[in-house]
């Protein structure tokens, strides 16, 4: 059955709407709560939500700064930074954090958000957070008007309580109890729902 469309031409929307519309239909996305120093030791924590994973040899992740913000300019100055997840009961610590604060404002303070020492980055970890990666710069790239920043993983912290090991014996944390937030479009954020399962079809 066909669906009737309404059609969007980006030239006649201009930027800024047409990023609106985008970020409406690309859902739900998952929010990575970066945390940074700056050269001064002050720690900064921002949600970001244009992130993903890029590779997998060696493992890097990714965010996206819409223009230069103190995330962009930490993890640049200093060569590392924290992912940590928001889940579900973070969400208004995680909203607040999106303020716009001074640089030599910690939002882990503004917000009371607890702090806790990484393993092998000098940038802090959210306490409360269900999971944490703790990654070294590899690069910054230009992409439009924002800075795609890459982050190679070389440390991953999980909730134990979190975990299960499978029939293959790998040991990874299961969906529902991570509890995970996610953005959606406008002022609004989603939850996980419900997960489904299925095995890769095999090859002919």
């Amino acid at each position: 059955m066909k669906t009737q469309r309404t059609e969007f031409d980006p030239a006649t929307l201009g930027d800024r709407e047409t990023t609106l519309l985008v970020k409406s239909i690309l859902i739900p996305r998952p929010i990575a709560w970066v945390g940074t120093v700056d050269a001064r030791g002050i720690a900064n924590l921002a949600p970001h939500s244009f992130f993903t994973m890029v590779s997998e040899e060696p493992p890097i992740v990714m965010f996206s700064s819409t223009s230069r913000k103190d995330s962009l300019n930490n993890a640049e100055a200093t060569g590392e930074f924290t992912v940590s997840l928001v889940a579900r009961r973070q969400f208004e610590e995680a909203n607040q954090t999106s303020a716009r604060y001074a640089p030599e404002v910690s939002e882990f303070e503004a917000a009371g958000i607890e702090a806790e020492p990484s393993a092998v980055v000098v940038p802090p970890r959210v306490a409360g957070s269900p999971a944490v990666m703790e990654c070294v710069l590899e690069s910054i790239l230009p992409v439009g008007g924002n800075f795609m920043v890459l982050g190679r993983v070389v440390h991953v912290a999980v909730d134990t309580d979190t975990l299960a090991t499978d029939a293959r014996g790998r040991t990874l944390p299961l969906a529902q109890k991570l509890d995970p937030l996610t953005r959606l479009g406008r002022n609004e954020w989603g939850t996980l729902g419900e997960v489904v399962a299925i095995d890769r079809p095999q090859g002919a």
